[in-house]
């Protein structure tokens, strides 16, 4: 128990910059892994099943983020609350969390899971489905949805303990799973011939196993966090802490599985199914950036969260630079990806000339404000790990609300109505609200800084 103290304790004492490099690299490494595990299944299955394949699953990204949202809600939520409690020297509480977590999760992945089951055909048609795309969707969901209180359960537990100090053990259950996952795929998809199918089976199967490990881990007693009696009856005061710091990410996934109801529906009606296809690999690519500074930002979340708690404000100001700074170093290499080569990106996941077209040119457009949008992550994580949630939700919806979605619903028709084709106002709305929501970021983020430079006077 002392060492995990320690480790935790470590969080208001060492470098803010070896503390950062110490969190945010197995961090890194381990959300790089998780989209590199989400490529695989599209490499996988636009080069063994086809073009349409990857249409399909690009329809599964709109219910894939809404699963997302229920996890996030929980996993989140609790990590940030972790973080604070161990900054607080509240160890109690920080117990209680992790019990409230495995409920929480149980209960919401089955719910989710059964329900969306129930009506997936019809809600795979609201998000643009068709009669050429709809059984490669329906049969990858499927299977996703029987395992997704496994996938709730894997996420929720790998957050738990990365705030716990074990930021290695929550990389090591991420690299597991994407190893595992692509051992899997190419063995289920063209050596036992299930297509699509699976693809879904080797990413269920891959989460089981690393869920296993990740229970065997939070077993030992000698943990400071780990499952024993009592510490799982939910707990109003707790479930209600973790709801509401969970809300930003929450929302943030929401909206997005809106937004890419949209974005489909728009790419189909001026482009067709194919167009649908190619924002799927587009999206995946920009996936990649995104999810390292997801990475950088789950390094500075159990610092950010714990010095806040400590009222360290330097140290807290001096882990959001170095986060900005990485993050913007990110982002820009995508930025150089996204116009200098993107058909050499693009052609990793298919052969199809059509949709290696399609896509670049979409690349193109979207990768242009890319420069900027790991400040504005970073800034939207930051409120949020110092328990900030009302300044990180409205953040997180300033983007896909007040900006991407105006965008969506009338840039198109203006395009098309001045004889350009309209999916380009499609592509086009997502680097304006890239730009604009940075902008906000950046004025709410300087008036907050102030008011920790008034504090640190006093």
């Amino acid at each position: 128990m002392t060492v995990i103290k320690g480790a935790a304790t470590e969080l208001g004492t060492e470098r803010i910059r070896k503390l950062l490099v110490q969190y945010s690299v197995p961090a890194i490494i381990a959300m790089t892994a998780s989209s590199l595990y989400n490529m695989v299944d599209s490499i996988f299955i636009g080069l063994g099943v086809g073009p349409m394949a990857i249409s399909g699953l690009a329809l599964t990204f709109p219910l894939m983020n809404l699963a997302a949202a229920f996890g996030s809600l929980v996993g989140v939520g609790a990590a940030t609350l972790i973080s604070m409690r161990l900054g607080q020297k509240d160890y109690a509480s920080a117990q209680y969390i992790l019990g409230n977590v495995v409920v929480l999760n149980f209960i919401i992945g089955l719910g989710f899971g059964l329900v969306t089951l129930l009506f997936l055909d019809p809600i795979l048609y609201f998000f643009g489905a068709s009669e050429a795309t709809i059984g490669y969707a329906r049969d990858y969901m499927s299977i996703i949805l029987m395992g997704n209180v496994v996938t709730h359960m894997y996420l929720g537990l790998n957050s738990v303990l990365r705030s716990a100090g074990h930021p290695r053990k929550s990389m090591y259950a991420t690299i597991n799973t994407v190893v595992i996952n692509t051992i899997l795929d190419p063995l289920f998809i063209y050596g036992f011939g299930w297509g699509i199918r699976g693809a879904a089976i080797a990413t269920v199967l891959a989460q089981v196993i690393s869920l296993v490990w990740q229970f065997r881990l939070l077993s030992d007693s000698s943990e400071l966090l780990h499952f024993h009696r009592g510490i799982y009856r939910p707990r109003k005061r707790i479930v209600k802490e973790i709801l509401a710091i969970g809300m930003s990410p929450f929302l943030m996934n929401v909206t997005a599985c809106f937004i890419v109801i949209l974005i489909n529906k728009g790419l189909k009606e001026h482009g067709g199914d194919l167009m649908i296809g190619a924002y799927g690999i587009v999206n995946r690519l920009a996936f990649f950036f995104v999810m390292i500074v997801m990475g950088l930002n789950q390094g500075m979340q159990p610092i950010a969260g714990y010095n806040f708690g400590a009222r360290q404000y330097d140290r807290l100001m001096h882990v959001l630079k170095l986060t900005v700074i990485g993050a913007t170093c990110v982002t820009s290499l995508g930025f150089l990806l996204g116009e200098l080569l993107p058909h050499w990106a693009v052609a990793v996941f298919t052969t199809d000339e059509e949709l290696i077209r399609l896509a670049a040119e979409g690349m193109r457009i979207v990768f242009l404000c890319f420069p900027i949008i790991g400040f504005q992550m970073v800034t939207t994580n930051f409120f949020q790990s110092i328990g900030m949630a009302p300044k990180a939700i409205f953040l997180s919806l300033s983007r896909q609300l007040l900006f991407l979605l105006p965008g969506l619903l009338f840039l198109p028709d203006i395009l098309a109505g001045m004889g350009y084709n309209g999916s380009w106002g499609v592509w086009c709305s997502m680097p304006l609200s890239d730009l604009l929501a940075s902008l906000v970021a950046a004025l709410m983020l300087l008036r907050e800084l102030r008011r920790f430079r008034k504090r640190m006077q006093i």
